[in-house]
């Protein structure tokens, strides 16, 4: 029976065979259609991957927020067909901060079955990392760019921290992260703990946890580089 595959990717420019499983190189050979956010980024994921169909013979879809929605439900017509379908993630795995739920979901409405692959997701590596609550977390996505509404969330979630004893998971665009950890550190409290998880499965890693008050002392610099923000309980 066809199946839909979630496909996970690499974060970064780092080896294929550190992060991705051999397993998944054998479900990408029976594959010849592909959903995808970037044609150009898929293409090179399959070619890093070594897989045996040549790429010019596979046949692609984009999705992303161009994509008219009425034409998501035609994205899958190769499975009526008998074919597999992919859908390969920007970074990391697909419907996790990154397109491809909606397509997920049509595909159950479809009785299609649906197969996540093991892959890198920066959310929990990040989470495992920084040692806080891993029972009780939220990801929030991206924060508000302007500043005055950006404060008033980090405020928010800063109290969810203690008051629901849930650790805050959120990113930034790279280019703002300088900006956004200046307004971390200027508006939690001194004790708060932050955890800053950069470059993840990449030779330039770098993952620590400190307080607001230590952070303040020695900023590092995470300008235009995939960064993971973390707040958890301090005392």
């Amino acid at each position: 029976m066809s199946k839909l595959y979630l496909i996970p990717t690499t974060l970064g420019d780092s080896l294929i065979g550190n992060v991705i499983p051999s397993y998944n190189i054998d479900i990408l050979n029976n594959i010849n259609f592909f959903i995808v956010e970037k044609l150009r980024t898929a293409r090179r994921f399959l070619v890093k991957a070594g897989i045996q169909t040549k790429i010019d013979d596979l046949t692609f879809y984009t999705l992303n927020k161009h994509t008219d929605k009425n034409d998501l439900h035609s994205f899958l017509a190769p499975i009526e067909k008998g074919e597999n379908i992919g859908i390969i993630s920007e970074a990391g795995c697909p419907g996790v901060a990154d397109p491809g739920s909606e397509i997920v979901s049509i595909a159950h409405q479809k009785n299609i079955s649906v197969v996540p692959l093991i892959g890198p997701s920066s959310i929990l590596l990040s989470l495992m990392a920084s040692g806080f609550n891993g029972q009780n977390f939220s990801f929030i996505g991206y924060l508000p760019i302007k500043e005055k509404d950006r404060i008033n969330k980090i405020i928010k979630i800063e109290n969810k921290v203690y008051t629901e004893k849930q650790t805050q998971i959120f990113i930034e665009t790279p280019y703002r992260n300088q900006s956004l950890l200046n307004n971390i550190l200027n508006t939690c409290k001194a004790y708060t703990k932050l955890c800053i998880a950069t470059d993840i499965t990449l030779d330039t890693e770098y993952i620590k946890t400190k307080t607001v008050k230590t952070w303040k002392q020695n900023k590092p610099n995470i300008h235009k580089r995939p960064t993971i923000f973390l707040l958890g309980e301090g005392s």
